[in-house]
Formats: C-alpha cells, structure tokens, sequence
C-alpha cells in the first residue's frame, strides 16, 4: 500500500493549475458540441479561477508538500461540478443538454464513493481533503437544487442552501462548530440529496412523483440537520 511521505516536497502547483486549465478545456467542449452560451462560459470560468485560488491557498496554509491521489479525484469532481455548473447558468437563457448536465452530475456522485477510498487505502487522507470533499459535495447539491427549483418551485432551493445555513449560523453560535460522531445515517441521507436531484433534474419522472421524491428527501435533510444540531447543543459545555 503506497503511503504518502509527509517530507515529500513535491510542489502541488501542477496539479491546481492542470485542473483549472482541464476545467476551461471542459467549458470549450461544452461550448463547440452543446452550444454552451456566453453566460455558461463565463460562469464555468469564475468557477475555475475560484476554485483554483482557494485551494492553492488552502493548500498553502496547510503546508502540505504534494497534493495526494485522493485529492487528484476530487479536483476531477469539481471539474465535472464545474460542467454542470456551466451548463445550469446558461439554462436560465435557453434549455440545457440534459443528458450531459445528468451525466458529468452522475460521475461527481459517483465519484465522492472513490476519493475517501483512494484516501484510505494510499494513507493520505487529510483534514483538507475531506474539506475540499464536503465542499465540492455541497456545491454540487447547491447547483442541482436551482436547476430543479426552476420546474419545481424556490422551495428545493432549501436543499442547497441548508448547509451553507448551518455554516452561516455557526458563526454566531460557537458551539455549532463542535466535531460531530460518524453516522451512516448522515452519509446516507447527503448521498441520496444528490440522487434524488439528478433524476428530478433528468425530467425521466413525472412532476407529481418528482415533488413527493424531492420533498421527502428534504424532509429527511431536516431531520438529519436537526439530529445534529441536538446533539451539538447537548455537548456543548463538554466542547
């Protein structure tokens, strides 16, 4: 099993700068086969120069001397959320592909299952790594949920925002950023966020069966939400 060398000093440069340069590459595909429009473009491309910036810097703060394998597979996750992210944008001026917004959307699920595994199994899992993992994730459901509130109503939005809620509320109530125990039950119900939205963006259901789907996967966020914010609350003098 190869583990990573904590004195490796192998500059990370390459690999941020190779992925912004494959995202571009993503958007002019996308531009010359699927007609992806100005708005999508320009979009994509803030996505690329952002992401690129913030985890250079990351990357940096954490003194890390190379990127890793998992990591590797998570930029190729926020390249394809970078795809999709194009391709939601340039919706609100004309109808998407949908069979490439659901495909580059089902590899990024698809995908979050291997980056831990790699992580795992080559000894290099980080505290970074599953930052960028959560991220990326919870970007991914951001964008989904306003491709799928179009047909089906601001309220999906809900989907999306929740976390960046959470995050938001944290800063003001300190104990909110206590560490949470592991829980499938939390794994599970984040998975199936991003499901259920895919095959409600696909538009293969119809609206009726799309809304009782996507809603009850809100209703399970909420509850998952609410369990840890309980368990939070209850350990808070302890943390």
């Amino acid at each position: 099993m190869a583990v990573l060398d904590p004195y490796d000093t192998r500059p990370f440069g390459k690999d941020t700068t190779a992925g912004m340069g494959v995202q571009l590459l993503v958007l002019e595909i996308l531009c010359r086969a699927f007609g992806l429009g100005t708005a999508g473009w320009l979009t994509g491309s803030t996505f690329a120069v952002v992401t690129w910036a913030v985890l250079t810097l990351a990357l940096r703060r954490s003194w890390t001397g190379s990127f890793g394998p998992a990591n590797r597979v998570t930029l190729a996750r926020a390249i394809l959320v970078g795809g999709v992210t194009a391709l939601v944008a340039d919706s609100f001026g004309h109808r998407p592909p949908v069979a490439v917004l659901v495909a580059l959307a089902t590899v990024a699920l698809i995908l979050d299952a291997v980056d831990g595994q790699v992580a795992r199994r080559t000894g290099t899992a980080t505290e970074l790594g599953a930052r960028f993992d959560m991220e990326v994730d919870a970007f991914l459901i951001l964008v989904l949920s306003i491709y799928v509130a179009m047909p089906l109503g601001t309220w999906v939005l809900l989907i999306g925002l929740m976390r960046y809620a959470f995050v938001a509320a944290s800063w003001v109530l300190p104990w909110l950023r206590g560490d949470l125990p592991h829980s499938m039950a939390r794994k599970t119900v984040a998975a199936l966020q991003g499901i259920v939205l895919v095959v409600a963006g696909a538009g293969v259901a119809p609206t009726g069966w799309a809304i009782l789907a996507v809603g009850a996967a809100l209703a399970l966020l909420v509850w998952s939400f609410g369990r840890d914010v309980a368990w939070l609350w209850r350990t808070r003098e302890a943390a």
